[in-house]
């Protein structure tokens, strides 16, 4: 890669860091940065996140990182503050986790990231390196290189491979640490800030690490609509998904993450991150037809489930349906793009009234939801939810929904049935309760 010869100078054991942005991205980034003994300041400008984070409140449901942040405040390498240029004053690295939402077209809209660039310019330090950890476009280095107006500055991009759920642990023990940049020793420094993980680094320019990011979630997300079209073949030949993953995911070229049949892939990254890479193809004069394929199969899942529910209520029209599982998967409260929500609308749209639970959503006082659970009846338990429903759709993974009371479920429903979305349940113990059952990719 290009870039200025001679040694390298490694980052100094301790840094200042300065993490814009305390959501899903941020948040563990910083309380993992400050775990790894870096003094941290974390900068959120939304005033109830922020209050929550001073209180010693974690704002998101992610597993063990109420306990990372508090041990970075104890110890007094973490702080939270208002302002994004406050909090860069004098830091050596700058890493901007903001959001890059799709626009109209599937790009990604780089609005929150050329806007943070432009609130700490005139207040970074000379030296400082600022981070692309957001994920973000081909030429957003240079974009945010532009915004900052500084040539005493570098910008590299450092994207982040975070599941939602498992964020904590993936912060601490990465697969990779990707890092690219025109000025090699920039990039290095950056590397030396996860040193303490042992990961593999790989060093390369910011095109090329800002393809590895969305290289990596298209990636994923062709290989769950190939499964999830594997279990429609299933069900038309008689085969069992769960057998056929077994056949493929022992295989170590394959393996088995992201082999597990559902009602469609969502939350906050893949849909929009295979829309903007589709986006950066085309503009790029690249048809990338099978991306887009992976797209469209998605589409088909969700709709494969709704006729699924349809066909266990006999129509939805007037049907009651319990809806277990709200977030686009289990272990967080996400639920941007969730297909479980989609679902629970369509039901909405086709005249079913909807009875949902999700430990992560509380009881509001009307007993419905608002925003994008308008019209939905949200239950405080799942055996709630079931009161005169026709059938259960389980929708989110969430393990409590395996050791659930059937035979409690069944008398309180009207049909005891259960359309299994997630493949969670033991199909000859629900039949023999006296459930029908309708799995994906089962017979």
């Amino acid at each position: 890669m290009s870039g200025p010869s001679g040694p390298v100078k490694p980052a100094p054991t301790t840094c200042r860091v300065a993490v814009i942005g305390a959501g899903y991205v941020g948040l563990p980034t910083a309380a993992t940065l400050a775990h790894f003994g870096h003094h941290v300041v974390c900068a959120e400008r939304d005033e109830q996140r922020l209050t929550m984070l001073l209180d010693g409140e974690v704002p998101i449901v992610e597993e063990g990182l109420g306990e990372l942040i508090a041990q970075g405040v104890t110890q007094g390498r973490l702080s939270f503050v208002s302002s994004a240029a406050a909090a860069v004053a004098d830091a050596e690295f700058v890493f901007l986790c903001v959001p890059t939402p799709s626009g109209p077209d599937g790009a990604a809209d780089l609005s929150f990231v050329t806007e943070a660039a432009e609130e700490i310019a005139g207040q970074l330090a000379p030296g400082a390196v600022v981070v692309n950890k957001s994920t973000v476009p081909v030429g957003t280095v240079e974009l945010v290189q532009r915004a900052t107006g500084r040539d005493d500055v570098t910008v590299v991009s450092n994207p982040e491979f975070l599941r939602e759920g498992t964020a904590v642990r993936d912060s601490l023990h990465p697969d990779r640490v990707v890092v690219g940049a025109t000025d090699p020793r920039a990039a290095a420094r950056v590397g030396e800030l996860f040193a303490s993980t042992g990961a593999p680094l790989i060093v390369t320019d910011a095109v090329t690490a800002e393809t590895i990011k969305y290289a990596s979630n298209a990636f994923l997300a062709v290989k769950l609509s190939f499964v999830n079209a594997l279990a429609c073949l299933c069900e038309s030949v008689g085969a069992d998904v769960r057998d056929l993953v077994l056949g493929l995911g022992y295989d170590r070229r394959i393996g088995f993450e992201f082999l597990r049949p559902g009602p469609g892939w969502g939350g906050s990254c893949l849909p929009k991150d295979t829309a903007a890479l589709v986006s950066i193809a085309a503009d790029a004069g690249y048809d990338f037809a099978l991306l887009r394929s992976a797209i469209e199969a998605n589409e088909v899942q969700a709709e494969q489930v709704l006729d699924k529910i349809a066909g266990a209520t006999g129509g939805l029209q007037g049907a009651v349906v319990a809806v277990w599982g709200l977030t686009f998967k289990a272990g967080t409260d996400d639920r941007r793009s969730s297909p479980a929500v989609a679902i629970a609308r369509r039901l909405l749209a086709d005249g079913a009234r909807v009875r949902a639970y999700d430990p992560t959503v509380p009881v509001p006082e009307t007993g419905h939801g608002t925003g994008d659970l308008d019209g939905i009846e949200i239950c405080g338990d799942p055996y709630d939810a079931c009161r005169d429903a026709g059938t259960v759709a389980v929708l989110t993974e969430w393990d409590e929904f395996r050791r659930i009371d059937f035979a409690k479920a069944r008398d309180l429903m009207a049909t005891p049935s259960v359309v299994d979305a997630r493949n969670l349940m033991d199909p000859a113990a629900l039949r023999r309760l006296g459930f029908s059952y309708t799995g994906i990719g089962r017979p």
